[in-house]
């Protein structure tokens, strides 16, 4: 395969747009990366994993593929311009920072883990955390604040599937500083989770792993579409939204009259929408890509019925918002509908 170009100074020019993804030089090494790459490995010596070596590469989002020991970055978290970008288009970044990358890190590794000793075939993990058989869904209906399960990662995902709950598991365990049975002091099966985990790392300082196979999927050096392909399909379809969406807003920006100086509603919508994409993840398991078109929608409402409020409303009306955006979000997740 053909060296890869060097890293281009600006993704905004145009013809980039176009490029293979493959083409852009993109790389670990010698990005802000690669010194947070070099921290977790040393997390990994301090509690004992010296055994199993994670290889460690860019592709389309955090992962790691059944049965290998092989870690995926987003590459968009290569590039600082990259980033912006993703952000400005798909409104979400997961690792935004250091700390946070070290949390997806903690995260995946617990899926090299389990794949690389099999442990998902041992009947306590199986008792414990469920069938690794069960089917994958992308949607899931996670109970906020379940005492049977660890916080990690934004929106409960350990409750996503078995293998993220033994991932989310081991993630609280590595994490340095945290005082683990102090956090889950009072919330017994998830104690029980980490004390397995405590258990089982134990036993397999002095193994070898089953599984070293690191064969990556979609790894940044073979992706033959373009940084336009990516953002195209990685947009949502527009939701059904299917609501009385114009009464819920007339109630949070009232007719009284025009203000002096009036703000336009749909630009206060479009402001909040990067707290709201990021917080409501957090608390309601709503992803991000469907809270930003259902803010989008209220935006796009909100300017149709030439919607205004004053500035000095402005904090009142912030909550409003956010409580309305989080009602909704928090009936999809449980009811797969907005409204019923």
């Amino acid at each position: 395969m053909a060296a890869p170009h060097a890293p281009p100074t600006t993704f905004r020019e145009s013809t980039l747009w176009s490029m293979p993804i493959r083409d852009l030089g993109l790389t670990i090494e010698g990005t802000r990366l690669e010194p947070v790459v070099d921290e977790f490995r040393r997390e990994l010596e301090v509690v004992g994993l010296r055994r199993v070596f994670p290889r460690f590469y860019l592709s389309t989002e955090w992962g790691v593929p059944f049965e290998t020991v092989a870690i995926a970055i987003p590459f968009y978290l290569a590039h600082e311009e990259l980033e912006e970008m993703h952000a400005e288009r798909a409104g979400h970044v997961e690792g935004q920072d250091r700390e946070e990358i070290l949390r997806y890190l903690r995260h995946e590794m617990g899926h090299v883990v389990n794949y690389a000793y099999r442990l998902y075939d041992q009947r306590e993990w199986e008792q414990l955390f469920g069938s690794i058989r069960q089917p994958y869904e992308d949607d899931y209906r996670p109970i906020p604040f379940s005492k049977k399960h660890v916080r990690h990662l934004p929106g409960w995902y350990a409750q996503k599937h078995p293998d993220e709950d033994w991932a989310e598991t081991f993630a609280v365990f590595i994490t340095p500083g945290l005082d683990w049975r102090a956090e889950y002091a009072g919330r017994p099966e998830a104690l029980a989770k980490l004390k397995y985990c405590e258990r089982t790392l134990a036993s397999l300082l002095d193994r070898e792993p089953m599984v070293i196979d690191d064969e990556l999927d979609e790894d940044v050096g073979e992706i033959e579409y373009s940084l336009a392909k990516f953002y195209r399909d990685l947009l949502p379809k527009e939701s059904r939204i299917g609501l009385n969406i114009d009464m819920m807003l007339k109630s949070i920006f009232p007719s009284r009259g025009a203000p002096i100086q009036p703000r336009a509603a749909s630009l206060l919508l479009r402001r909040l929408e990067p707290d709201l994409l990021d917080n409501v993840f957090r608390w309601t398991g709503h992803f991000p890509d469907r809270t930003r078109v259902l803010v989008d929608h209220l935006a796009g409402r909100a300017q149709s019925l030439n919607l205004s409020y004053h500035q000095s409303e402005e904090p009142a009306i912030t909550v409003a918002v956010t409580t309305l955006v989080t009602s909704l979000a928090m009936n999809y997740v449980h009811s797969g509908a907005y409204v019923r």
